[in-house]
């Protein structure tokens, strides 16, 4: 008996270099594919499928990306099993995932190699997130404390952050806020170990991805152009 799965991502050559190695799989068939949310919601409305298997950002599509697509999915098919590839490794976007019933988390870049087992591990009902990722759960025991790890930050750290979202550097900010550059910066790294960032390019894709709401916030690509936010 064979497990029939949708792949879905906006990088073709992805797609044909995943479905050609699965296809050696003797148990497992590529049902159909999609590049973004609107034909993936398409797909998943005609054809049969046991696993998703798709890219976490998939921009253009009508019914959006990251946790907004996920939640969509979750809440029109909420038997389908989810395996979601992402480009980063964050537990607080794994554990958000997790909350709403994903069974599988895995980097792109890294655990192609685990993809298959993570196929069958999620259609005999178990979880399996990638060994990359920062903290992982092992076993239904640690569901409780892999949940309440999501990140809780405080009130001048959340105002820092949607102030760096929004393009000003840590000196602005301090003159905005009426405090030193020193204490500006240790809430801002305060609150980028919490959310398990490290880089400012890094936090930018973090709200990104999650969904956060862009407005008054620099475009995703514009990060790369902008001088090093807090220096």
């Amino acid at each position: 008996m064979k497990i029939n799965l949708i792949l879905a991502d906006d990088h073709p050559a992805l797609i044909a270099g995943v479905k050609y190695e699965l296809s050696r799989i003797h148990t497992l068939c590529v049902a159909a594919t999609a590049h973004d949310s609107t034909e993936l919601v398409d797909v998943l409305s005609r054809v049969s499928c046991d696993i998703l298997i798709t890219d976490f950002s998939m921009p253009g599509g009508d019914y959006g990306d990251g946790m907004a697509m996920l939640s969509f999915l979750r809440r029109r098919h909420p038997e389908l099993k989810i395996i979601v590839f992402m480009t980063i490794d964050n537990f607080a976007i794994a554990a958000q995932m997790r909350r709403i019933g994903i069974q599988s988390v895995l980097n792109k870049a890294k655990d192609v190699g685990y993809l298959i087992t993570a196929i069958h591990a999620v259609h005999a009902g178990a979880h399996y997130y990638s060994p990359t990722l920062q903290e992982t759960p092992v076993s239904s025991d640690s569901n409780d404390a892999f949940n309440n790890r999501i990140p809780t930050l405080s009130t001048r750290e959340l105002e820092v952050i949607r102030l760096l979202l929004s393009g000003l550097t840590v000196s602005k900010i301090a003159t905005q806020l009426s405090r030193t550059k020193q204490t500006v910066s240790a809430q801002k790294r305060s609150a980028m170990r919490k959310l398990g960032i490290e880089l400012d390019s890094e936090l930018f894709r973090f709200a990104f991805e999650i969904g956060l709401p862009k407005e008054g916030m620099l475009p995703v690509n514009s990060v790369m152009l902008a001088p090093e936010i807090g220096y």
